[in-house]
């Protein structure tokens, strides 16, 4: 991957069209999510990363499903993105019904539901701490609806099911990824 294309080229162009602090965190919770499917299925770490970063960087200029990705695809393009990655991140987005032809393509659409949910359960917990959270916590407020309404149940099993990786399993090794970035995440906890 050239310069250009890189994790700084990245979080330069997600910041110049994300000016939300929450957006730019899913984003980095995503980051992190790619980078641990990356290092456990043998993919490229920083490509998947990337992946992570921009899924959604051009979200709040273009927030319908009419635009979102495919305005961010065309800019990607015009900036010299490579193909697999501007692929990858249109394959986020079900409703554009692409097929996922690689595991990185499976593990965007995978992880980013799911991030936003526990992240959602750790800032609920009593110390507002990743360390709090676990499968059980995550599975229960799944089923709440009325809970992290925005987050797509449906999307995270049909995600799972797709990168082929029991629920469970899946939940429990997002959540591990998310652990080592809880600072920037703002899910660290509480100070003593």
């Amino acid at each position: 991957m050239s310069e250009r294309h890189d994790r700084q080229a990245a979080w330069q162009l997600l910041c110049e069209y994300t000016k939300t602090e929450p957006l730019r965190k899913h984003a980095l919770a995503v980051e992190a999510a790619m980078r641990a499917y990356a290092r456990k299925l043998g993919g490229d770490e920083e490509q998947w990363a990337i992946v992570g970063l921009l899924h959604d960087f051009d979200y709040e200029a273009h927030p319908n499903p009419d635009e979102h990705p495919l305005k961010g695809a065309e800019i990607m393009r015009r900036l010299g993105w490579p193909d697999e990655i501007i692929y990858a991140v249109m394959c986020h987005a079900d409703y554009l019904g692409l097929e996922r032809k690689t595991p990185m393509d499976r593990a965007i659409y995978a992880v980013d539901e799911l991030t936003g949910l526990i992240i959602a359960v750790a800032l609920v917990r009593p110390n507002k701490s990743i360390q709090e959270v676990d499968v059980k916590a995550v599975r229960k407020k799944m089923k709440d609806k009325g809970f992290a309404r925005a987050v797509n149940r449906d999307d995270i099993v049909k995600g799972a099911g797709q990168l082929g990786v029991d629920l469970d399993e899946h939940i429990a090794f997002v959540i591990e990824a998310l652990r080592p970035v809880a600072t920037e995440l703002g899910i660290a906890g509480a100070s003593p």
